[in-house]
């Protein structure tokens, strides 16, 4: 890919990134100015919840779409210092899943298995990966699939990868209500910044981790 493709490519993704926080930003301002016009009586009643629910919810996707966004910029120019140590798997995603808000999580992971990750990386890895494979109530099952001398292989089965989960997103590539458009393509960047891979056969999600050293110590939740 020549520097032309390369800029070409660039601008088509800034594009898509910027057209999916003009939606949300346009809400947030749109039930921002209905609410200042409300009388106070008004903005305490039902109305008033119902449009500082809109708000609250246009500006938590922004939000979402902008920390994706900013952690794959600063993971491409190599912007961020890792603390690499030995992180539990279950105690990872399971602390992940409750800020994710997945529905229904099993966990097929042994009690000791532990990678060589920066703790807060590690966890946008999962976050990404629970959110898209729990989106629409989908229950997520993560299981431990072996291990070689230096890595372990983790499956994610929950709603099935579209054929274009891991491209990097383009104009025309489909909207997400959610602000999580970003969430899989940051995960791949995460992932590859701490040493392993991120893949997707038509049915689940495969996570290639570096193995943490025998003997290392666990990092504290």
């Amino acid at each position: 890919m020549d520097l032309r493709e390369v800029a070409a490519q660039r601008g088509s993704f800034l594009g898509f990134v910027a057209h999916e926080m003009r939606n949300p930003l346009s809400t947030a301002l749109w039930s921002a100015e209905l609410l200042a016009r409300l009388s106070s009586e008004d903005r305490g009643g039902a109305r008033g919840e119902k449009l500082t629910g809109m708000c609250l919810r246009a500006l938590q996707r922004l939000r979402s779409l902008v920390e994706d966004h900013f952690l794959a910029e600063r993971l491409d120019v190599g912007g961020i210092p890792f603390r690499l140590e030995a992180v539990l798997v279950r105690e990872a995603v399971a602390a992940v899943a409750t800020k994710v808000g997945v529905a229904e999580l099993a966990l097929e992971i042994e009690e000791g298995l532990a990678v060589r990750a920066d703790r807060g990386i590690l966890e946008r890895v999962l976050d990404g990966l629970l959110a898209t494979a729990g989106r629409g109530g989908s229950p997520v099952q993560l299981l431990g699939a072996g291990r070689t001398r230096d890595t372990a292989l983790l499956r994610v089965r929950g709603a099935p990868p579209a054929p274009d989960a891991l491209e990097l997103p383009q104009k025309g590539t489909a909207s997400d209500p959610t602000g999580r458009a970003l969430a899989l393509y940051t995960a791949l960047r995460a992932a590859q910044a701490l040493g392993g891979s991120l893949s997707t056969t038509q049915e689940e999600y495969l996570l290639v981790l570096p193995l943490a050293s025998a003997g290392s110590p666990v990092a504290a939740t």
